[in-house]
């Protein structure tokens, strides 16, 4: 029997699973680490801090399941985007990385548009300019520690630092080094004319590969640490959420999946490059050879629902735990009594600003048409809907693209959610369907590992044979029609507040 092993590097922690060549994980491991905020809006990481994490999960699946070393054929790495890793002449961290949430670096997007205009930006990079992406983070780095720049022999990204750690090689794959905005998407490959046009050396960034490609093998001492041989190679990887796409078997021309976590993006698959108008949505290459993929979606998803009962649902929580149940089951209970539309009530979920498709820091939270009647329940649930508008919003770009999604698979917490689940069917307008399995970027890594080892044949077909769904809800088309008109008021809501949302920024 063949074993694979996927590693997924987030921003909580890092996930490790073992597989075998049937799809069945054997074991897996998690272990945590801070993420500091030395300053408001900025966040960082310590590099070493994912390197280790790694070595222990994996050697831990291995030893958990109790399988052959030498079986372990390969092992795929997923990492949180756009982070910034910069290594000295010894390879050594220069300082902390910072990581995709940082939001440090927005006055470098006025340099960047006059370093080339927007429409070249769209053209080249696929996306406009992003305070949250990596370019921007460079140029930060430049403006305010010029010395550290001036050291830097090496710029990676945090799951391809790992993959140094693991093989000594300095390589990214294509899906990541989309989101450095350094990159001709495209074509596949690094952009002369934007490393040119703000003064980057392309000689710092590393090799571009495809997600299934092998990039290297395990060194002798990063196969003792992880208690495999030197035999074990490392392929390409993934961003986040291009290998939860693998493992969720989003690999088709117009599959899609949307996860509720923290944040929420509907995420889907083209077989083709197509332009997105305005850049409304993330455009990135996909982790199918010569595949592309659309993703966008609020920052502030189950954020919201987790402010909304920290500060507000003291009595709920003190109602489960006098009942024994969990708190979010009583949520549950409770949104599925309000109608679709909660009383005619809105929200609004830019607790953390937007990204996609309405770029914008300076967009705060609302609820729109609070009165008398509304209760806790409404606001949850008008939370739930106000997060689903704006994903459907990124659906509605979609098809004006000529892209229908006639199924959504969903992933993450707000996935195990009934109630949210029918409201995504009725805004989206198509079934919405669970997974048999949520293990989402580590298992889509270990599923490329063994293309890249040649234990399955290709990305499609091994991430649609092993991939299935479990519950489906469809659209009830009264419920349907309903939402239409919600959604409609809750765009020119969002129209109407935009210039005060600007005003109230700058008091």
């Amino acid at each position: 029997m063949r074993y694979l092993i996927g590693v997924d590097i987030g921003t909580s922690a890092t996930k490790t699973i073992l597989m075998d060549e049937n799809g069945v994980i054997l074991s897996q491991a998690s272990r945590a680490y801070p993420m500091m905020q030395p300053a408001n809006g900025w966040a960082e990481q310590r590099p070493d801090d994912w390197l280790e994490a790694s070595f222990e999960t994996i050697r831990s699946v291995v030893e958990d399941a109790g399988v052959d070393p030498g079986n372990v054929k390969g092992i795929g790495l997923s990492g949180q985007m756009h982070g910034l890793v910069m290594l000295d002449e010894n390879d050594r961290p220069i300082r902390d990385s910072i990581i995709w949430c940082d939001q440090r670096s927005y006055e470098q997007l006025e340099e960047m548009t006059a370093a080339l205009p927007y429409e070249k930006w769209l053209e080249i990079t696929a996306n406009p300019p992003i305070a949250a992406w990596t370019a921007a983070k460079i140029l930060w780095v430049r403006a305010h520690e010029s010395e550290n720049l001036a050291r830097c022999r090496h710029i990676l990204l945090p799951k391809d630092y790992v993959r140094f750690g693991l093989t000594g090689d300095f390589a990214t794959d294509v899906s990541d080094a989309s989101g450095m905005q350094l990159m001709d998407v495209k074509n596949r490959c690094w952009s002369d004319e934007v490393l040119d046009a703000l003064g980057i050396d392309k000689a710092l960034l590393p090799k571009i590969y495809e997600s299934a490609e092998v990039t290297g093998y395990l060194t002798e001492e990063a196969a003792r640490r992880c208690g495999l041989t030197t035999q074990c190679a490392v392929v390409g990887g993934s961003a986040d959420n291009a290998g939860a796409a693998i493992g969720s078997g989003i690999v088709l021309d117009g599959d899609a999946f949307t996860t509720i976590g923290t944040s929420a993006i509907v995420y889907t698959a083209l077989d083709n490059y197509k332009s997105v108008p305005g850049g409304s949505l993330h455009l990135c290459c996909s982790s199918v050879p010569g595949g592309y993929f659309t993703m966008g979606g609020p920052q502030a998803a189950g954020l919201s629902v987790e402010w909304f009962r920290e500060k507000f649902c003291h009595g709920l929580e003190e109602e489960a735990r006098e009942s024994g149940r969990p708190v979010f089951e009583l949520i549950n209970e409770k949104t599925a009594q309000i109608q679709p539309g909660s009383d005619r009530l809105i929200y609004l979920p830019f607790l953390m600003g937007e990204r996609t498709p309405h770029m914008n820091p300076k967009y705060r939270g609302a609820f729109v048409g609070l009165n008398t009647v509304h209760g806790q329940a409404h606001m949850l649930r008008a939370i739930m809907e106000g997060i689903t508008y704006s994903l459907a919003d990124c659906n509605d770009i979609l098809k004006g693209m000529g892209t229908f999604v006639k199924e959504m698979r969903v992933c993450g917490g707000g996935s195990r959610n009934p109630v949210w689940r029918r409201i995504m069917a009725d805004l989206y307008e198509c079934d919405v369907v669970t997974l048999t399995q949520e293990e989402g970027p580590a298992y889509g890594e270990a599923i490329l590992a063994g293309v890249g080892t040649g234990v399955f044949d290709d990305v499609r077909t091994a991430a649609k044979k092993l991939t299935g769904t479990d519950k489906r809800v469809s659209p009830v088309e009264e419920e349907t029609m309903i939402y239409r008109k919600y959604h409609k008021i809750y765009q020119k809501v969002y129209d109407h507040l935009v210039s005060d949302f600007d005003d109230l920024y700058e008091v």
